[in-house]
């Protein structure tokens, strides 16, 4: 398949040298490329469905599995209805040619005595992470995408026949532009393709505009590039868990080690507030709900609604610098939740209701690990675009 065993950085080549005046590149070829890549994503996108029917087989096969009938003391099998099943015990298990074992193997399915499938395994896709699919829009003015150029990169999604397949989240990478950092990577939103946010980050995080906790922490790992400690930037809303954390809320001394110039190590003493929260769905439900503008597209759910992965489910750490800045900035993120007093001076409430409400975090991965994931409050100071 050429969308494979073509390197990247040709296609990036290829592109250059067709948009130069006295270019030898015939459009024949650029033609070509355009269509191993629309090839190469609608293989991407069918290896998707093809794991999640595979997991979702799995679950109706674990939700079919008959329960394990109850014991004797002894440990032998106590046939279900049986009038003696708790005041005398069998000294042997029934018989294989008795009517409870003839009935009980007659009602199990096939495909529940052969056990789960998992047989899936693709270099291409990775289950409950963010699908690459691929484009080729030679770019006139280099690695900055121009609305012409995304909508290029649109009508190639629409010409493969795959926007009814694609989701909220999916990552599309023009591969005409290159491959460093993040360049030519757009998110779809549901409806059209959104660049990157460059506000804390030069190389590009998840736009504000997708709630993140729609996604599993780590959907997008290694698909959107981060920089430095490789702690994305995320946009949580703490509202909800406001109350918690106010009634969690410790300051709290930090060890951490610190690498030196010369590759030696220090350990370093600090304050933090530290607070948690647990996500949970409600009682008598499955799911919590997102609320998005009525705008919005159809959600990253197999279903289309905006719900919050169960990868979130559990506790939530949350921490900022142990001074009175970072805990004035914790408790303007959770409005509500403090008394006025205790938001200082630097927060009156004139300005708190002003200031458009902070959602703004990272992942920390070295310490996240499923059931108890990690953030860290991002200040306006590690802000690198203007207001």
């Amino acid at each position: 398949m050429r969308g494979v065993s073509i390197p990247s950085h040709q296609y990036a080549r290829t592109a250059e040298a067709y948009l130069q005046l006295d270019s030898t590149v015939s459009p024949a070829t650029v033609q070509e490329m355009a269509a191993s890549c629309r090839a190469f994503t609608r293989v991407v996108l069918r290896l998707r469905a093809q794991a999640e029917a595979e997991a979702e087989h799995n679950a109706r096969l674990m939700a079919s599995l008959p329960r394990t009938p109850p014991r004797t003391t002894n440990g032998a099998v106590s046939p279900p209805n049986s009038r003696w099943g708790h005041s005398r015990s069998s000294s042997r298990a029934p018989s294989p040619t008795s009517s409870y074992g003839h009935s009980h193997s007659q009602n199990v399915s096939p495909s529940v005595r052969s056990g789960p499938v998992n047989t899936f395994r693709s270099p291409l896709f990775r289950p409950r992470r963010a699908p690459l699919l691929q484009v080729f829009i030679p770019s006139p003015e280099g690695d900055w995408l121009s609305d012409a150029s995304v909508l290029g990169c649109e009508a190639e999604l629409k010409k493969a026949g795959v926007l009814h397949c694609m989701r909220a989240g999916d990552v599309v990478w023009d591969v005409a532009v290159g491959d460093e950092g993040n360049v030519g990577r757009l998110v779809w939103d549901g409806s059209y393709l959104i660049d990157l946010d460059y506000t804390y980050s030069r190389v590009g995080d998840l736009p504000r505009y997708l709630p993140t906790l729609a996604f599993p922490p780590s959907y997008f790992h290694r698909v959107i590039r981060t920089m430095g400690t490789g702690n994305p930037v995320v946009h949580v809303d703490l509202a909800p868990w406001a109350d918690q954390i106010a009634s969690n809320l410790q300051l709290l001394q930090d060890r951490m080690k610190t690498e030196t110039p010369q590759g030696g190590h220090h350990t370093v003493v600090r304050w933090v507030h530290r607070s948690t929260f647990i996500i949970k769905p409600p009682p008598g439900s499955r799911s919590i709900r997102i609320p998005v503008p009525s705008t919005a597209g159809p959600g990253p759910s197999p279903s289309g609604a905006w719900i919050i992965d169960p990868g979130w489910y559990g506790t939530v750490v949350v921490e900022t610098e142990g001074t009175n800045e970072g805990l004035a900035d914790l408790q303007a993120r959770c409005q509500g939740a403090f008394p006025l007093r205790a938001e200082g001076a630097a927060m009156s409430p004139e300005r708190a209701h002003r200031e458009e409400r902070r959602t703004v975090f990272r992942i920390l991965r070295e310490r996240s690990r499923p059931g108890e994931i990690w953030l860290r409050t991002v200040r306006e100071k590690e802000r690198l675009l203007p207001q």
